[in-house]
């Protein structure tokens, strides 16, 4: 528990990505809190699992099928979620996928416009659709996904994954303080190498290269940055904004 006992309860969150991975863990840990979760994904299948685990671990869960690169349908979610549960207390901006390993020559049109379509795109849509009704409540808290990638540049393997999560990063910086005296804080995760199916896209032996170069010698846990993802959303640090979390275990520097 982090921040007021209770600080959660019947409070709503509207996750992207929520079939799977970080999304579905964050989920899973809103509603231990008792909060009201949107389970967004493309995937409506995981999503309504996600949303049947809400229900089943004390909150109120629901699903959608989301594509977030369409901006139609962010705002769909948006407002289903004012309709359903009465407002959007928080936003989890989890969807996101390097999509393919490539070496940067390599790189072709397509690759590059869908990883920033998914990456950037949709955190940008999903805010535009959640902001005015965070302003309109005069509060709220938006946690986006970036990732130590856009430090280390992803070289040789995912160069095109680095840039579009430099550009949620920058975002986030810009969203962050241009509405800190709004009510609104705006930060985003930075972690490094998470056992979910986010890693499935790389060869054995770039998972244990990258476990290699980790202190801690393992991945992170997907409800380690749920965890995270709460604690940012809580009262427990209401002076945090426009700024993003390293989690990773040490590594990910190199």
């Amino acid at each position: 528990m982090t921040g007021s006992p209770g600080y959660f309860k019947e409070k709503t969150i509207v996750i992207t990505g929520a079939a799977s991975g970080i999304g579905q863990a964050a989920a899973q840990i809103f509603a231990r809190e008792g909060a009201n979760v949107l389970c967004a994904d493309l995937n409506e299948e995981g999503a309504v699992r996600a949303a049947d685990e809400v229900n089943e671990g004390g909150g109120r869960g629901l699903a959608a099928r989301v594509d977030v690169t369409s901006r139609e349908e962010a705002g769909d979610m948006i407002r289903r979620a004012k309709s359903e549960f009465g407002g959007v207390d928080f936003l989890f901006n989890s969807a996101g996928s390097a999509l393919r390993r490539s070496e940067f020559l390599d790189i072709d049109d397509d690759l590059w416009e869908k990883t920033f379509d998914l990456n950037v795109k949709g955190v940008f849509y999903c805010m535009q659709a959640a902001i005015p009704e965070m302003l309109e409540a005069g509060k709220g808290v938006i946690v986006n996904m970036a990732s130590m990638a856009h430090r280390r540049g992803g070289p040789g393997t995912s160069v095109h994954y680095a840039s579009a999560k430099g550009a949620v990063q920058t975002m986030t910086l810009g969203v962050g303080r241009e509405f800190a005296d709004r009510g609104i804080r705006c930060m985003s995760i930075s972690p490094g190498p998470i056992d979910t199916p986010f890693q499935d896209i790389s060869s054995p032996e770039l998972l244990q290269s990258m476990r290699d170069a980790i202190p801690m010698g393992r991945f992170g846990r997907p409800e380690e940055i749920g965890e995270m993802v709460l604690f940012l959303c809580s009262d427990a640090c209401e002076y945090l904004t426009a700024d993003t979390v390293y989690v990773n275990g040490g590594g990910g520097w190199r």
